[in-house]
């Protein structure tokens, strides 16, 4: 497995923190997390952050979408920002060669699923045109009560389907994201069965990168809150779902608060390691 860690940064700094902790594969922000300004980055940065990966060997490289983006919103502002946001995200990673970028759909804030699909279909499809047969888009199985959409294996599905399974069209199944949505991911037999079904509704194939991040909030909560590995609810069963022999090539990466509040370190990277040692060492 690449395992990694959502390192700070963005394209200036995340690669060197992610070389630091002595990851294989990052995951960063092509812009501030807390705005909608997106920034011109300039060549020579870009530049760099490809010539950095290749002398470092970074296995994987992934950018996460903004989270404010809502592709399924009905609020004319929100959507036009939310669409140039995901344009210039794709356009971004892109740039730097990397390997995907991870996003969610969105809310459709009560109209239904059917509703926030003819937004973001579109949107996406638009998104999907601006990618390359090295950068896909992953979108990522959520957590949340409401009109979130992605929340189960069904609905990520439904997404695939609505986009015509383009071929560059991926995902990214986050643990946390699962557990309190109702799947136990720390018991083998539920990995198993969450697994099987994205095998048979979307194709294994398309699975290109895990989170792997413990949950503060229960089982089934719908609540969206990360621990640090092993000091959340699941606890060392995490192992499991980072055990599966389907993932084992896949890059597996953090994101969690880390010992300070600043994200992974080298000590937190070593912890990810040892857990899935001896989770693989179980299955054999």
């Amino acid at each position: 497995m690449l395992f990694g860690a959502h390192c700070s940064g963005g394209i200036k700094g995340a690669l060197d923190r992610a070389i630091e902790i002595g990851a294989d594969s990052v995951q960063l922000f092509a812009q501030s997390p807390r705005m909608w300004r997106f920034p011109e980055h300039a060549e020579e940065d870009l530049a760099r952050f490809r010539d950095r990966r290749a002398e470092a060997g970074i296995g994987a490289v992934l950018v996460h979408a903004l989270y404010l983006c809502n592709l399924a919103s009905p609020d004319a502002v929100v959507y036009a920002k939310s669409v140039a946001t995901m344009q210039a995200t794709v356009d971004a990673a892109c740039a730097i060669e990397a390997d995907g970028v991870v996003f969610h759909v969105g809310s459709h804030l009560g109209r239904g699923l059917e509703a926030g699909l003819e937004r973001a279909v579109p949107a996406l499809r638009g998104a999907l045109e601006r990618s390359s047969d090295t950068t896909w888009l992953l979108v990522e199985n959520s957590a949340g009560a409401g009109g979130t959409i992605g929340r189960s294996i069904d609905e990520l599905a439904t997404i695939v389907d609505a986009l015509d399974r383009h071929p560059r069209l991926g995902v990214c199944l986050d643990s946390c994201h699962l557990f309190v949505s109702g799947v136990d991911v720390g018991e083998p037999k539920a990995v198993r069965t969450v697994l099987a079904e994205l095998d048979a509704r979307i194709g294994l194939d398309r699975l290109r990168a895990l989170h792997v991040n413990d949950a503060a909030a229960p089982l089934g909560s719908n609540r969206d809150r990360h621990a640090n590995v092993l000091e959340g609810k699941l606890g060392e069963r995490i192992g499991a779902f980072l055990a599966h022999k389907a993932v084992q090539r896949l890059p597996a990466l953090m994101e969690t608060p880390g010992p300070d509040g600043h994200g992974p370190d080298a000590a937190e990277m070593q912890k990810l390691r040892d857990l899935h040692a001896r989770w693989t060492k179980k299955r054999r």
